[in-house]
């Protein structure tokens, strides 16, 4: 495979495992922590750096915002030998449990998307990898990190299914299978990345920090050094997980 059309990679260019923020403005902060990072390309909503980190090499390419965005990065990483995907992003809470600066691992997603339906019919599963998952957690619990893991719904009107603040009750209803359900929280690319990983027999796991809660009220606001330090914590645990994968192959790998 070429140069990339949309995130002008070519093989050689990015590692086997890769860091998917959604913000491109994330990536220096993220790309911050590895040794050696320098940036390879910048086009459109895709900037993507590469580097190492205790000897192993990471890639961190953001995704933009959406489905439709997110498998274009997937897809074409995939293409020059990308084998790993870990989504680092961010969420808003509708389980009346998760609130503001809560980390979150995703084990599967609400297919509520429009752009995975052109890759597989509804009924299949949004699942993250069992394995990149599992690290995941482990990495977590290592560190003393606390993490809530579970399913996320992944869709695409962003002001039909986030609110900046408390929700009114009146447009608390959009809600209400998904609290059924036990959902945690909602964002807007986990579905994508799962199922294009599915197709190109890759593996993704996700892990999102949430902004603060849609359906109750938060104590305080979620300021920006809150969310560094959120970001900060993923960053650590994503690391650490990359480190459990490729040191216990047998432990997880298929």
């Amino acid at each position: 495979m070429s140069l990339q059309y949309h995130i002008r990679c070519k093989p050689g260019d990015v590692a086997k495992y890769v860091i998917l923020p959604g913000d491109p403005g994330r990536v220096p902060l993220i790309a911050s922590y590895l040794d050696s990072a320098r940036k390879i390309a910048e086009n459109r909503e895709y900037v993507t750096y590469t580097g190492t980190w205790k000897g192993i090499g990471i890639s961190v390419t953001s995704t933009g915002i959406g489905c439709p965005a997110a498998t274009i990065a997937v897809e074409e990483l995939a293409n020059i030998g990308a084998e790993v995907f870990i989504r680092l992003g961010t969420c808003g809470g509708i389980d009346p449990s998760v609130h503001a600066g809560d980390i979150i691992v995703a084990e599967a997603a609400v297919r509520g998307d429009g752009a995975t339906k052109e890759y597989l019919p509804v009924e299949y599963p949004a699942m993250g990898d069992h394995y990149v998952i599992r690290a995941l957690l482990d990495s977590a619990r290592s560190l003393g990190i606390g993490v809530k893991r579970g399913i996320v719904w992944t869709h695409d009107a962003y002001y039909r299914g986030t609110w900046i603040g408390e929700m009114p009750p009146s447009k608390r209803s959009v809600y209400d299978p998904w609290l059924e359900g036990g959902v945690l929280c909602v964002e807007n690319e986990v579905s994508g990345i799962y199922i294009v990983s599915r197709v190109r027999r890759k593996r993704a796991g996700a892990i999102l920090l949430c902004m603060g809660n849609n359906l109750v009220a938060e104590p305080e606001a979620f300021s920006q050094e809150d969310y560094i330090k959120g970001v900060e914590k993923m960053v650590k645990i994503v690391l650490n997980a990359v480190k459990l994968m490729e040191e216990n192959k047998d432990e997880y790998t298929h």
